[in-house]
């Protein structure tokens, strides 16, 4: 890949993880809850599942979507479901001074596990990255290696973003501990609302 290629890449890769998403959001509410230090299995989980999603959108998977609008339905509803899991399970979480009082309700494992299905249960995310990626891959080079550079770019660029957001609610921590368990429904309701809205989307 071209220096002119890759900046123009990495541009276009900042604009997108700047953009709001449930994952910078899962990012938010965790590192409010269990500190940016323990967010990071969330971050290393999503960042697997963006590794994925770039590699089945390079290698082909995303068009297969694209043509069986069954598949792409199926996936959909299972997407938005997961959504609607965790915003329950955030939702009933106990409040900050409970859960950060204690350091517990939730291991490592289950955060990154949480990171990682967030990034993959979104077919939208498979279909932006096909129509994103063709855009800056060179057919005369290496896919692999192109793979490695425009993977290895985004997840660095969405890691750092999505610790700088676990870092100010871990900052802003004491003021969100003061307003209790409506931290936890406001947001248990963002995911709800989007995983009841993902299926029903064109």
């Amino acid at each position: 890949m071209e220096l002119q290629t890759w900046l123009l890449y990495t541009l276009a890769a900042l604009g997108l993880s700047l953009t709001p998403g449930p994952n910078g959001l899962l990012a938010l509410t965790h590192g409010a809850l269990y500190g940016a230090k323990r967010t990071v299995a969330t971050i290393l989980g999503g960042s697997l599942g963006f590794t994925i999603v770039i590699g089945l959108s390079m290698f082909g998977i995303g068009a297969l979507l694209a043509a069986n609008i069954g598949l792409l339905v199926v996936l959909k509803w299972v997407g938005g479901a997961y959504l609607i899991f965790l915003g329950i399970q955030v939702w009933r979480s106990p409040s900050l001074a409970d859960s950060r009082g204690a350091n517990t309700g939730s291991s490592n494992r289950s955060l990154f596990q949480a990171g990682l299905l967030s990034a993959i249960s979104n077919p939208k995310g498979i279909l932006f990255f096909v129509a994103f990626l063709p855009q800056f891959i060179d057919p005369i080079n290496s896919l692999v290696i192109q793979f490695i550079v425009m993977a290895a770019t985004f997840v660095v660029i969405e890691f750092i973003y999505e610790f700088m957001v676990a870092a100010l609610a871990d900052k802003i921590q004491p003021w969100l501990r003061r307003v209790g368990k409506n931290f936890n429904r406001v947001f248990g309701s963002v995911f709800i609302a989007i995983g009841a809205l993902l299926p029903l989307r064109g």
